[in-house]
């Protein structure tokens, strides 16, 4: 997987039977375009690559409809805490997230010895995003890229520049951009991490010289580490408190966005009061979730906010916090 030479070989046979059957021989959805043709300037330019074996890669890329009308899709009507849980939070994910600790453990006691994130929030984000690496995707990572690079204007910008970080690791890694798979947005791996994620956050966890996100759990479990650390994790605090509220002012306490907008003291002002003792000039993000028994408060806490840099929702955050709470229960460990 990891040998530059499989694309090369394969590249410059590409630019051979070219060179014998025509310029269409190797004809592609993105072969000839001119789009593609500046990006590879662009690279060839800033970034050293080799611009013939560019243009044989690109030949090999096929657009993607499918990934055009997923993307263009409106977005569904978000659901309420009730009916957004029980997606994540079943049996069998606990279960299946109980073995894969087991499984792991060696790497994931390393993890928190480095870095300072438990256990169970690693495997609970692994879980979230893949089931456990039981799906990682089945879009071609250079295929989905290149289409929404150039094939979707709206987010056309964010798009090449992870096409670009995408072609850089992979060069890096040593491995054929088009043995890469992942989601339709181009996410990739165990962890699911965008191609300027792994560049920025990745390591190699397991110390063989590359960084394997697909196949390798231990990397995974050291690149989820690194980047819930440079994302600001505390080690050793909490994550989430619940609140009782009271009073006509309730409202006022709630956080427009994810960013921490008050401290605990500001919303006890206003009616709100954590279950657990915490410091008053503690910021926090303050929420509100629609449970299955009525409304519920939440105060988040700084590692909550690192989930959000994940994926920037509360639910999202909420679900990996509670399933990290269950792992840890499943498994009968503090």
């Amino acid at each position: 997987m990891y040998l530059l030479r499989g694309w090369a070989a394969r590249t410059l046979v590409g630019i051979g039977l070219a060179g014998a059957c025509g310029a269409q021989a190797l004809a592609a959805d993105y072969d000839g375009s001119p789009q593609v043709a500046e990006f590879v300037e662009e690279m060839t330019r800033d970034y050293g690559f080799a611009g013939e074996q560019l243009l044989a890669l690109f030949a090999e890329v096929e657009r993607k409809q499918a990934i055009l009308d997923a993307i263009s899709r409106p977005a569904e009507k978000t659901k309420p805490w009730k009916d957004y849980r029980p997606i994540f939070i079943t049996d069998k994910r606990i279960a299946q997230g109980v073995s894969f600790w087991k499984e792991h453990q060696a790497a994931l006691d390393k993890a928190e010895a480095e870095y300072g994130v438990p256990a169970q929030f690693i495997v609970a984000i692994i879980g979230v995003e893949t089931f456990y690496g039981g799906n990682t995707g089945s879009w071609r990572v250079m295929d989905a890229l290149s289409t929404l690079a150039f094939d979707y204007p709206p987010r056309a910008p964010f798009f090449r520049k992870e096409l670009r970080e995408f072609l850089m690791l992979t060069r890096e890694e040593q491995v054929d951009p088009l043995t890469l798979k992942g989601s339709y947005a181009g996410a990739m791996g165990l962890p699911q991490f965008m191609p300027s994620s792994f560049r920025a956050y990745a390591v190699d966890f397991d110390g063989d010289g590359h960084i394997n996100i697909w196949g390798n759990p231990t990397d995974a479990i050291g690149s989820v580490a690194s980047y819930f650390k440079r994302h600001g994790w505390q080690a050793g605090g909490q994550v989430a408190s619940r609140a009782q509220v009271s009073g006509a002012r309730i409202a006022e306490g709630l956080s427009e966005g994810l960013d921490p907008a008050k401290n605990v003291a500001e919303l006890r002002a206003l009616g709100w009061q954590p279950q657990e003792q915490l410091a008053d000039d503690l910021p926090v993000t303050a929420f509100r979730l629609e449970g299955a028994e009525g409304d519920e408060y939440w105060l988040g806490l700084p590692n909550f906010y690192t989930i959000t840099r994940y994926n920037r929702s509360v639910m999202y955050a909420m679900a990996v916090n509670q399933l990290a709470e269950l792992l840890v229960e499943a498994r009968g460990t503090r």
